[in-house]
């Protein structure tokens, strides 16, 4: 029985700090809350897009085309997955640190990093649907 209260109570303590994070009023915001849920849904549709098209294969798949050059890089088909990985980093980096600096009173950054993660999250699905089309 003792285990079990000590358990109950660790993960009330970690649901009340994470809980006490997303309640602050960097969050409140209606402009970091829009941009944050489609910044998220927009990464997601990338992951998704990825793992429904790419499929495990034995030969090298193209990773960048140039209009110039022509395809540039090639590579193993999970290569493919660095795209929506480096996105969600930026998305984590950017949000925590618009946290920060909004703590700071600094909310104009904040919101502008926030707005940031946005549009390099629409860059990164310009990038992964070109992909998709120039590989399938």
């Amino acid at each position: 029985m003792r285990r079990h209260n000590v358990r109950t109570e660790l993960l009330e303590r970690k649901e009340s700090r994470l809980g006490h994070f997303f309640s602050q009023e960097f969050f409140h915001s209606a402009l970091v809350q829009w941009m944050i849920i489609g910044s998220l849904i927009i990464n997601v549709v990338n992951w998704g897009l990825i793992i429904f098209y790419i499929r495990p294969v034995d030969f090298p798949i193209i990773l960048h085309y140039n209009v110039y050059f022509g395809v540039d890089v090639i590579g193993p088909w999970w290569q493919v997955y660095f795209l929506p990985l480096i996105g969600l980093l930026i998305f984590i980096i950017n949000t925590l640190l618009g946290y920060l600096f909004y703590q700071q009173k600094e909310r104009i950054v904040a919101h502008l990093l926030v707005l940031a993660v946005f549009i390099v999250q629409i860059c990164i699905t310009i990038g992964v649907v070109s992909l998709l089309l120039i590989n399938y």
